[in-house]
C-alpha cells in the first residue's frame, strides 16, 4: 500500500512545486511576452502600432524600471524551478522563430509600413531581438541538455551570430576580465573601438578554441561548429533573398546588425575596465563577484531573464536565470542595463559616469 501511495505523493509534490515555479516565473513571462502583441500589430498594421511598440521597448520600459526599482526593488527575486525556466526559454525561442520572419516580411515592403512607421517597427523589433531573445538564447546555450543547447544555437545562427556560441562559452567565460578576452572592454576604451575589436576578435578566438579542441580529441574527427555558424548564415541569407527579395535581405541584415550591436553593448557594459589580478605564477586570479558589473533590478531585468545579475552567472554559468542572485561586493551600474547601453553609445558621457566608479574598484 505504501509502495502504491509513494508515486502519487511524489506526483502531488511535483505538481505543487511546478505550480509555485510557474507563479515565480510569471513576472519573467509577462515582461518578455508583453511586447509581442505590439510587435505583431506593428508589423501587420503599422501606423500608431509601430510607435506604440517602439515606445514600449524604450521609454515605457525605462519608466517601468524606475517605478519598480523604487516600489519593489526585489521584484523577480523569487527562484524559478529549472524545469519551468526551461519551458519559458523554449516558448521564447519559438516566439523568436515566428517574429523574425514576420519582421523581415513587413520591412521588405510587403507589409503596410511607410517610411516612418517602418523605422519605428525596425527599432522595436531590433530591441526585442537584442534584449529578450538574445538573453534567452544565451540562457539556452548554457544548458546541459543537448536539445536545449541546440535550440539556443539556432537562435544565434538566425541572428547571423552563431560564432557567439563558441566564443562565449569557450573564450569569454575562461578569459573574462583579462586581456585575452576580446569581449572584455578595456578601461578608457570607447564602445566603437570595442565594437571594431571585439566582433572579429571573438570570431577568431572562438574558431581557434574549437579547432584546438578537435585536434586534442581522440577518435573520429567531429565537425567544427563553425561549419554550421557560417554555413547556416549563408543558407539563411540565400533563403531570405529568395523569399523576400533584395529589400527583405537588406532588412534582415540590418535587423541582425541591430541585435548584434546590442549583444556587444551588453558585454561592453557588464565588464568595462574590470580586470583580474595576476597571481605569482602568472595566471589570473579566479573569477569573482568583482569582475562583472551588475545592474539594478526592474522590468528590463525581468525581460532580459536576469542578465543584469551577471556576476553570479560568471561564478555559476550553469545556473538558470531563475536561480541567479546578486553576490556581495559586486560592482553596481548606476542605472539599468538598457539605459547604460544607451549611454555607452556616447563615449564621453559613458566615461564621465563610469571611470570614477572604475577607479574606486581598483586595488590600492
Amino acid at each position: 500500500m505504501k509502495a502504491d501511495a509513494r508515486p502519487g505523493m511524489e506526483r502531488a509534490q511535483n505538481d505543487k512545486v511546478g505550480a509555485k515555479g510557474w507563479r515565480a516565473a510569471l513576472p519573467h513571462v509577462a515582461a518578455t511576452m508583453a511586447p509581442v502583441p505590439l510587435l505583431v500589430a506593428a508589423a501587420m498594421l503599422g501606423g500608431g502600432w509601430s510607435l506604440a511598440a517602439l515606445l514600449w521597448m524604450s521609454v515605457g520600459l525605462h519608466l517601468a524600471d524606475a517605478m519598480l526599482v523604487r516600489i519593489r526593488p526585489a521584484w523577480g527575486a523569487d527562484h524559478v524551478a529549472q524545469p519551468v525556466a526551461d519551458r519559458v526559454s523554449v516558448a521564447l525561442a519559438l516566439t523568436h522563430f515566428l517574429l523574425l520572419p514576420l519582421a523581415v516580411w513587413s520591412l521588405s515592403g510587403a507589409g503596410p509600413l511607410g517610411p516612418w512607421d517602418g523605422v519605428a517597427t525596425f527599432l522595436a523589433f531590433g530591441l526585442w531581438l537584442g534584449q529578450a531573445s538574445n538573453a534567452n538564447a544565451h540562457e539556452l546555450i548554457h544548458r546541459r541538455e543537448r536539445w536545449l543547447f541546440r535550440l539556443g544555437w539556432a537562435v544565434f545562427v538566425t541572428l547571423l551570430y552563431g560564432h557567439h556560441v563558441s566564443a562565449h562559452r569557450l573564450v569569454h567565460h575562461r578569459f573574462v576580465a583579462t586581456p585575452n578576452d576580446p569581449n572584455t572592454a578595456r578601461a578608457g576604451e570607447g564602445f566603437y573601438q570595442f565594437l571594431i575589436r571585439a566582433w572579429p576578435g571573438a570570431f577568431l578566438a572562438g574558431y581557434e578554441m574549437e579547432r584546438n579542441l578537435r585536434r586534442r580529441a581522440r577518435g573520429p574527427g567531429r565537425l567544427n561548429p563553425y561549419v554550421i555558424h557560417v554555413g547556416g548564415a549563408l543558407a539563411l541569407l540565400t533563403l531570405v533573398a529568395w523569399l523576400f527579395g533584395p529589400d527583405g535581405l537588406v532588412a534582415y541584415l540590418l535587423l541582425c546588425a541591430h541585435a548584434q550591436i546590442q549583444i556587444l553593448l551588453s558585454d561592453y557594459v557588464q565588464h568595462y575596465g574590470l580586470l583580474r589580478q595576476e597571481l605569482p605564477d602568472g595566471r589570473p586570479e579566479p573569477v569573482g563577484p568583482a569582475h562583472s558589473w551588475d545592474a539594478p533590478r526592474g522590468l528590463s531585468g525581468l525581460m532580459m531573464l536576469n542578465a543584469s545579475r551577471h556576476a553570479d552567472h560568471h561564478l555559476h554559468p550553469s545556473k538558470g536565470f531563475g536561480e541567479l542572485e546578486t553576490p556581495a561586493r559586486t560592482p553596481r551600474l548606476p542605472a539599468s542595463l538598457p539605459i547604460m547601453a544607451t549611454v555607452a553609445l556616447v563615449p564621453p558621457l559613458w566615461r564621465r559616469l563610469m571611470d570614477r566608479r572604475l577607479r574606486r574598484m581598483q586595488p590600492d
